[in-house]
């Protein structure tokens, strides 16, 4: 059986190792970009979560040649309509921190009541020639007062998973893997990897002609 090698199109080591370790039990390889030259970033300017997972994937794919998985995930705040959103990783600024992030977001809830939150995740599994299949899961909490815990990355220790009692960043990595919107998507990936294997086979022809698909 030969295994697939599919290019993670980010930088992050966090959410690569938490990708690599959902989709440990599939045949395929996963490398991320750090394992490649620079290649142009991407300008993640899409309205939606959707927009920005499949421009990574479907841009990374192009470039490298091979099948490319994306997910654009963040955190969406109704009583802050919406936001962070598309711009959770930036949220504090371009190059904010995850420590600046959820200062700014703390700071947003101060004295708000409604503290409803949900973690959203896109993932888009792309090839060069454009099409691109698409999973999505969401998993919903509440804002802390304040951050807690050290396990996780981005907002997980403002981000209480009532079931648990406890934040995100309080979680084991594989208690969250079970609960988070990534885990889910990724299981959700996991159990269907098959038919995701045969579809590259079939689109994925040495010499493809380049199809246009509206995504």
């Amino acid at each position: 059986m030969k295994t697939t090698q599919f290019i993670l199109a980010t930088y992050n080591k966090g959410k690569s190792q938490e990708i690599n370790k959902l989709l440990k039990d599939c045949p395929i390889q996963i490398k991320d970009l750090t394992d490649f030259g620079p290649i142009p970033p991407v300008v993640e300017d899409g309205k939606t979560f959707d927009d920005n997972a499949y421009k990574k994937a479907s841009f990374t794919s192009r470039v490298l040649g091979l099948p490319a998985i994306a997910d654009d995930s963040g955190l969406v705040v109704p009583s802050l309509d919406g936001a962070p959103g598309v711009y959770s990783a930036r949220y504090a600024g371009e190059n904010a921190t995850d420590l600046e992030n959820c200062a700014k977001l703390l700071e947003q809830m101060e004295g708000v009541k409604d503290r409803n939150a949900s973690f959203v995740c896109v993932v888009s599994i792309a090839i060069p020639s454009g099409p691109a299949l698409t999973y999505e899961a969401k998993c919903d909490g509440l804002i802390t007062e304040i951050p807690s815990g050290v396990s996780g990355f981005g907002y997980d220790p403002v981000f209480f998973y009532p079931p648990k009692n406890k934040t995100f960043a309080e979680l084991s990595a594989d208690e969250k893997n079970q609960v988070s919107h990534r885990g889910k998507a990724f299981l959700e990936i996991q159990s269907e990897m098959d038919k995701i294997l045969i579809w590259l086979e079939q689109n994925m022809p040495r010499q493809a002609p380049i199809e246009h698909h509206s995504h």
